[in-house]
């Protein structure tokens, strides 16, 4: 059971690095469009994510999947950008209608985020001899941390809304503005061609 407990602490610390702050920063952008309400819609879409992340990790360590870094660090902010200008485009009816597409799209990316990590996951996982344990206390600590993040964005919107009068349409551009033009920072220092 220490297993456990130190890899739930790993994806928890993963997920909530301000160093590599671009799982925050995706998460952002994948959830501004929605509100308190929508919470349910909300934890689908970031266990869609994880999902994602949890096979190409596992795919990652097992080295059935093996991607150039270089790739992987140009991909990920490209994954912030696209979410980023959906937003724009879609607006405060992002939140609206049909899911699918959207739990789609949020699996699609966690499978190029788990990409980012794996790795260094392959490299702490190859003395172990049973990778399900790990790998499961990972990802479960990456959902854990993703819920705490996105209760931190709810929060942030409810007093931003509160405080300023924002409508929420220009919450969705400002946050998505910003965080599209952090994602071009990033795939700017990401460039390896």
């Amino acid at each position: 059971m220490e297993s456990f407990s130190v890899y739930f602490q790993l994806g928890l610390r993963h997920i909530a690095d301000f160093d590599a702050y671009d799982h925050m920063l995706f998460l952002l952008a994948l959830v501004c469009v929605y509100r308190l309400f929508d919470a349910v819609k909300v934890l689908i879409l970031i266990t869609a994510f994880t999902l994602g992340h949890s096979l190409t990790l596992f795919l990652a360590t097992t080295e059935v999947l093996i991607v150039d870094a270089d790739w992987i660090e140009f991909l990920i902010p490209v994954t912030i950008l696209i979410t980023s200008v959906a937003n724009i485009v879609r607006g405060k009816d992002a939140a609206r209608g049909n899911m699918i597409w959207p739990y789609a799209l949020a699996a699609f990316f966690g499978l190029i985020h788990g990409m980012g990590f794996s790795n260094y996951l392959r490299m702490l996982l190859s003395d172990q001899g049973e990778l399900f344990i790990p790998l499961a206390a990972f990802n479960i600590g990456i959902e854990v941390g993703q819920v705490a993040i996105v209760i931190g964005i709810f929060l942030l919107y409810e007093l931003t809304f509160r405080a300023l009068r924002f409508n929420h349409r220009d919450w969705i551009l400002t946050i998505s503005g910003a965080t599209a033009g952090i994602s071009f920072i990033l795939i700017k220092e990401a460039v390896f061609w």
